[in-house]
């Protein structure tokens, strides 16, 4: 199994390239963006030494999949697939924030509540909760968005508010549009047998104004699922849920004693841990979706360009 950990693609009308955790997108003329999702993985903010076969694929086949299932809530970027492994669109400007919904208390959330703390990003938790309870209703928790090695940080409505990241009126569609999103995640997910836990969403303005949904949605990358059945055996048992998500990545990585602190060493990606990987995320697509994944046999750098560069013209 190879992956794919970086491009360096000089495409028609190209006007800039930024390289992320784990997109590299693509600025072309004034008005398109070209996305590609590499095989790179990060964890706690830290792009890992290893990438994973099919990752890039899985995402962004799930990601068009449900943008498409969701333009009736909210428009979105999307445009085109030019490459299984690619998404084209349109430029928005982002706003420097991710709106974080969460319908369980579980992973980050459950070890602040552990600690004590009962108040997240200005929402008031309730008192006696256990971990991977379900919430009254589900809570937005967003966070900043931060540069490449640098961790995102908490940040309550009130804050975003007063710092200037959005307006109060834009704010209020954010919220809204993002809890319609969790709601329709989570209706399709039942569907499949999974729980939409959590998950995150992106948005930006398009030039006329227009609030759109960017980047990915209820992929693996920005959401955790647990299956259904047996939840709640599991939960009253105070046992872990089986889940599909990237926690098994942070609990290994946990596990080794790193969480991305400074000075603290990357444990060894070995074949078995990169398979291992790599085979949860099929499981998820192949889950979430209902189909059987095939492996993209045109992964490679040079044919992903080609694939753009015919698109383009």
């Amino acid at each position: 199994m190879k992956s794919l950990t970086q491009t360096s693609f000089n495409l028609p009308r190209q006007t800039a390239v930024y390289h992320g955790k784990v997109r590299d997108v693509y600025s072309i003329g004034q008005d398109t963006l070209v996305m590609v999702a590499t095989d790179r993985i990060s964890a706690f903010d830290v792009v890992l030494p290893e990438g994973i076969p099919y990752k890039g694929q899985v995402l962004n086949q799930i990601a068009a999949r449900f943008l498409d299932a969701t333009t009736d809530i909210c428009p979105n970027w999307k445009r085109a697939v030019p490459n299984p492994m690619v998404t084209a669109g349109v430029r928005c400007e982002g706003f420097p924030i991710e709106m974080i919904v969460r319908g369980y208390l579980c992973g980050s959330a459950w070890r602040a509540y552990k600690a004590g703390e009962r108040e997240l990003c200005g929402v008031r938790l309730p008192e006696g909760m256990r971990e991977n309870e379900r919430f009254p209703q589900p809570i937005v928790t967003p966070t900043t968005k931060a540069e490449l090695g640098l961790h995102d940080e908490n940040i309550s409505k009130a804050e975003i508010i007063s710092q200037g990241l959005a307006t109060a009126e834009e704010y209020a569609i954010l919220e809204r549009y993002a809890l319609a999103l969790f709601e329709r995640g989570t209706a399709i997910a039942k569907e499949r047998g999974l729980i939409l836990v959590d998950t995150k969403y992106e948005f930006g303005k398009l030039a006329d104004g227009t609030i759109c949904l960017m980047d990915e949605i209820h992929t693996p990358d920005s959401s955790r699922y647990f299956y259904s059945e047996g939840y709640t055996e599991r939960f009253e048992a105070g046992e872990p849920q089986r889940q599909l998500s990237k926690e098994f990545v942070r609990e290994w990585l946990m596990s080794a004693g790193f969480t991305g602190q400074d000075g603290q060493q990357v444990p060894e990606m070995t074949p078995e841990v990169v398979e291992r990987i790599a085979a949860r995320y099929v499981e998820l697509y192949e889950q979430l979706t209902g189909e059987t994944f095939i492996p993209a046999s045109n992964n490679t750098a040079e044919q992903i360009e080609a694939d753009v560069r015919k698109w383009l013209a």
